[in-house]
């Protein structure tokens, strides 16, 4: 089949729609991630047992399905139990919950780099645990966290194509949507891999640029 720059220039507008999609995905999913990720490594570090060892069972639990099988129950079998959510808020929550579990990881491991002598400063100085964690602890821990959790946000990006198995109109639906009603698949399996490539090229340059920036702080 040969290339037709007509018909790749006319299905542009849809494929850039369904990229934005994708984008929105990818950032809103992150932030999910990044929240749910710390509340899981704070709870991880619980003085309770029976919280820190749920949390960890949650954890494992999560990282140990594929996110497929998740987005599924999340959008297809929650309904069932009256918890009715649109695809894209679901694919959200979705990608969210199952990142956090890796960024769970990612500030655990930044959070014991504090020197314990830290922690023990920040007590003797009568500040408060919330005090303690804003203002000693997350300062120190975070920056050398940035570009593991900058290649998870990669990672994310890449694995939004998942997303059109629970109807969100992200790229890759929208690329099978076209090729579908035209049967023409080459130019919209083609854009749709040149657009992924070329995010994927530029965030690579911006994580080497966070690991020369940051790498020296954890070291």
């Amino acid at each position: 089949m040969e290339w037709d720059w007509d018909f790749a220039w006319s299905i542009m507008p849809t494929l850039l729609a369904g990229f934005r999609i994708t984008l929105i995905a990818t950032v809103l999913g992150a932030m999910v991630a990044a929240v749910l990720g710390l509340v899981f490594a704070i709870l991880r570090r619980s003085p309770n047992r029976l919280v820190a060892r749920t949390t960890g069972f949650v954890v494992e639990f999560i990282r140990g399905t594929p996110l497929l099988v998740q987005l599924y129950f999340i959008f297809y079998v929650l309904p069932d139990l009256g918890i009715r959510l649109p695809a894209l808020t679901a694919g959200v929550i979705g990608m969210g919950l199952h990142y956090a579990t890796y960024a769970a990881e990612v500030y655990r491991g930044g959070i014991e780099a504090v020197p314990r002598g830290q922690w023990e400063a920040a007590k003797a100085t009568n500040l408060t645990t919330r005090q303690t964690w804003l203002h000693v602890v997350l300062p120190q821990a975070v920056p050398p966290m940035i570009p593991a959790m900058a290649n998870y946000l990669l990672a994310m990006f890449k694995e939004t194509p998942l997303l059109s198995a629970i109807t969100v109109l992200e790229l890759m639906n929208q690329a099978k949507s076209v090729a579908n009603s035209s049967y023409r698949y080459v130019e919209p399996m083609t854009l749709v891999g040149v657009m992924f490539l070329v995010v994927s090229l530029i965030s690579v340059i911006g994580l080497r640029w966070l690991e020369r920036r940051y790498g020296r702080i954890s070291r």
